[in-house]
């Protein structure tokens, strides 16, 4: 596939020449991109026995969330949790494949995209499970304490299939904007307006099931953090 190809091109680049690449999105540089097929070696998961590239006929590799995690987060989140390595942004466009491959019937199928992770108890999620409730298929905040919902929600079945689906996840933190958008990329399927984090580093994962991750994209504008006090 042109985009596959396209794809491989830029994560062939050292680091330098990819963040100084001319390719955007959204008025943002391409700072990261990743498609598997060199290994994982710029994530770093909260359990590594849960996470290995896959090879898939017809596909190429994938970033595998295989098995269920030994993680325990300090407050009530999502333990299954991969993170980019080395990169934080402020306003960013993340663009991503993901298959879920809990094949079971319930409520509870699903991935999750972190961003304006700071720390394991500062950060947002944004959750796509089967169905709407208290605090599924929502999008998400940590805040030294059990996750809470921030936004708005499409009632809706994202995982109408066992195949691959596209999100992409938008934060403008000026405005404090979010939006989540899956497989329609016009119309955001969650919404929500938090400024609390104004930076931080993107995770893939889930809440307790299984996904497989594949043709990372991210735009943004890199930010140093803040020392520590």
């Amino acid at each position: 596939m042109m985009y596959r190809t396209a794809l491989a091109f830029v994560v062939g680049l050292s680091f330098v020449e990819l963040c100084s690449a001319a390719e955007q999105y959204e008025g943002l540089p391409l700072v990261f991109a990743d498609d598997f097929e060199q290994g994982a070696d710029h994530w770093a998961p909260t359990d590594a026995k849960s996470w290995k590239i896959t090879e898939m006929e017809g596909r190429g590799k994938v970033y595998d969330q295989h098995a269920q995690s030994d993680y325990k987060p300090p407050h009530r989140s999502p333990s299954e949790l991969s993170l980019l390595k080395d990169i934080v942004v402020g306003d960013f466009v993340l663009l991503v494949k993901a298959r879920s491959t809990a094949f079971k019937a319930g409520g509870h199928r699903d991935c999750c995209i972190f961003f304006g992770y700071q720390d394991d108890e500062h950060f947002y999620y944004a959750h796509q499970g089967l169905v709407r409730d208290a605090i599924s298929n929502q999008l998400l905040k940590v805040d030294k304490g059990p996750r809470k919902p921030i936004g708005q929600t499409n009632a809706g079945s994202p995982w109408g299939d066992n195949g691959w689906h596209q999100i992409k996840l938008v934060r403008r933190v000026k405005e404090g904007t979010i939006e989540l958008y899956f497989d329609d990329m016009e119309k955001p399927a969650k919404t929500a307006v938090d400024k609390d984090f104004a930076w931080g580093r993107i995770g893939l994962g889930c809440f307790g099931e299984t996904v497989q991750w594949d043709d990372v994209k991210l735009y943004g504008q890199k930010v140093e953090p803040p020392a520590k006090k």
